[in-house]
């Protein structure tokens, strides 16, 4: 599975052991930034690893702020994004399970590499039940449209 990543400076550390993790997983990681340490703007990293899940040209998306939570809602605002924000593999599983979730966003500062790790593989490996859910998953996405 082809996954778009992207970080600001807060997460950088973690999105960097997640692009390990993904490789080992068989999963190719195509990164959006940001590329060091320094103080960044997470929604220009976010915006455009949601874009990337939204065009199809990766097939889900991982994003990481400190706390996930300003990265979490810059990818919620572009059109065809389901992103949510996970600090424990029972959320993630669910997310995908009942939402269909197309992206994951995660704190750094909130949770640690081992439970990140536990997320990721939860979110990568859990399939959308469809059914009842994908009637609540339409009626979101429908109200992207005015």
């Amino acid at each position: 599975m082809k996954i778009a990543i992207a970080s600001d400076h807060g997460g950088f550390d973690l999105k960097e052991q997640v692009k390990a993790w993904l490789r080992e997983m068989g999963h190719e990681a195509e990164d959006f930034g940001c590329h060091g340490r320094e103080s960044c703007d997470y929604p220009d990293f976010g915006a455009a690893a949601a874009r990337a899940v939204a065009s199809g040209q990766c097939e889900r998306g991982i994003v990481i702020c400190t706390t996930g939570i300003g990265i979490s809602i810059t990818a919620n605002k572009v059109r065809g994004i389901r992103c949510a924000l996970c600090g424990d593999p029972w959320s993630a599983e669910m997310t995908r399970r009942h939402n269909d979730a197309n992206m994951l966003a995660m704190g750094a500062g909130v949770v640690g590499p081992l439970l990140a790790r536990r997320i990721v593989e939860t979110f990568l490996t859990t399939e959308f039940e469809g059914g009842r859910h994908q009637r609540r998953v339409d009626k979101v996405m429908a109200l992207e449209n005015p």
